[in-house]
């Protein structure tokens, strides 16, 4: 196993530690098998649908865990935790469902419209689950992550995966991007039966990379050239210095995290980071830093915080309740969007193991020794049969310990996943390298630079005569 590192001329300025130890690489092969395997039997099988959280009995379907959970088949093949055949037979399944639930503007009975998907469906059915669910922008694009990623992995001339790649062409194809534009220039973040389209736009930086790229690349419903440049234009209040790190602030990590688990940033830039002097996965890496230092600083003066325990992002809770802990009244909170950041902070004590696991490919040489040190620490309370709990909370009492979730949530487990399986081989990027709808929508934005010109370049020389390449 060869970790990805990131690539010569890549800006730094923070020293990289000592090569990971076999003991290292021991751990991270338990921890992602863990987390394949949690996908794996949360799935349903019949149509592929995955539980928002798992092992709960009250579930119901997250269509960006599918997506995450599309791509896991893929790294559970590679690393034959299942045989390809089974992940294929999965992934058809899913897309064959997809494709054929309803799409229509109903109150009840869609899957979704023009396209897109409903946040959350029905497991069984693979409906809108409730009145509440709204048409996701964001979650859809999760989903086509998914979907992409299954395209252009399942190569092979079979019956089978000739079949995938025609229908995550469909997939993809159909997702009306310029209807999605209620406020144009920028894209809406959903749509409701009822209430139509939502407030609130994708404006400020966050994990609205992949929606812009996938929007920008569309062959049948794209969105203008300058969509990009008009998104970039309101990255302004986040850019700035944090806990010593100059960067581009989104307070939560996984914003940070899921563009990046499909898309490879390392050594290509679009206008605003040439202009800036850093590229997105330097960002990040700088990102993850800021959060270990502000754990270590803790001004909350939250219990076992340190080098070694940190990690805000969006995840579940103890619940909505004040309690005097330590002599001192503590607010706490259910599912929130944790976070530490020039943005904002929000922190109630509670751990996210997802917030350091999928940043292991940004800063392997400060996760490893936290994510190693919460599992030794806590041991069985946080880290089960599919890795990492949710979340766990030092400072919430619970009879005679501490609080600890006991189940997993599909959109934290994704980025540890796809972010080790990065780190070790970089399978779940290199696959993406070779989808032209990825290349499509980052030279549509500006990108260049790296790997993309190599793959621009590899195209042309591969393209029939008279032809071009899809870019």
């Amino acid at each position: 196993m060869a970790p990805v590192t990131p690539p010569l001329g890549a800006t730094s300025d923070i020293a990289p530690s000592p090569s990971p130890r076999p003991e290292d690489f021991r751990f991270v092969e338990d921890l992602e098998r863990r987390t394949f395997t949690w996908f794996w039997d949360a799935a349903n099988p019949k149509n592929g649908l995955i539980p928002d959280h798992y092992p709960s009995p009250d579930r119901f379907a997250s269509i960006a865990a599918v997506g995450f959970g599309l791509t896991a088949y893929g790294i559970g093949a590679q690393r034959g935790y299942v045989t390809r055949d089974q992940a294929a037979a999965r992934t058809l399944a899913t897309l064959r469902f997809l494709y054929r639930a309803p799409q229509n503007a109903a109150e009840d009975g869609a899957a979704g419209y023009h396209g897109f998907y409903y946040h959350f469906l029905d497991p069984e059915r693979g409906t809108r689950f409730a009145r509440w669910s709204e048409l996701s922008s964001v979650d859809t694009t999760l989903l086509l992550g998914g979907v992409l990623f299954a395209q252009s992995y399942y190569d092979r001339d079979t019956p089978r995966e000739r079949a995938i790649r025609r229908l995550a062409d469909a997939l993809y194809r159909r997702v009306d991007w310029s209807w999605m534009r209620a406020h144009a220039p920028l894209l809406d973040m959903g749509w409701t039966p009822a209430g139509s389209f939502l407030r609130n736009d994708w404006d400020g930086y966050n994990e609205g990379m992949l929606i812009y790229l996938l929007a920008l690349a569309s062959p049948t419903h794209p969105v203008p050239a300058d969509t990009w440049q008009a998104w970039t234009a309101t990255y302004a209040r986040q850019w700035g210095t944090f806990q010593g790190q100059t960067l581009l602030n989104f307070a939560p990590l996984f914003g940070h995290q899921y563009s990046h688990s499909w898309v490879d940033f390392r050594g290509i830039r679009d206008g605003w980071s040439r202009t800036h002097g850093v590229d997105y996965f330097e960002n990040s890496r700088r990102a993850t830093y800021a959060q270990r230092t502000y754990a270590q600083a803790n001004p909350g003066g939250w219990r076992d915080y340190g080098a070694n325990v940190w990690g805000l992002t969006a995840c579940n809770g103890p619940g909505i309740v004040t309690l005097t802990v330590d002599g001192r009244a503590r607010s706490f909170q259910a599912y929130s969007a944790r976070g530490a950041g020039r943005d904002y902070i929000s922190d109630d004590g509670t751990i996210a193991p997802t917030a350091a696991g999928g940043s292991i490919a940004f800063a392997p040489e400060i996760v490893l020794p936290a994510l190693e040190e919460m599992k030794d620490r806590y041991g069985a309370r946080i880290y089960d049969r599919y890795g990492f709990v949710d979340a766990f909370n030092p400072s919430f009492p619970s009879g005679t310990s501490y609080w600890a979730d006991t189940e997993q949530f599909g959109i934290d487990q994704g980025p540890i996943l796809l972010m080790i399986e990065n780190w070790r081989t970089g399978l779940v990027w290199s696959t993406m390298k070779k989808n032209r709808y990825i290349r499509a929508g980052l030279a549509r934005a500006g990108f260049s630079g790296g790997w993309l010109d190599d793959a621009t370049r590899q195209a042309r020389a591969d393209a029939p005569p008279g032809t071009s390449p899809h870019m």
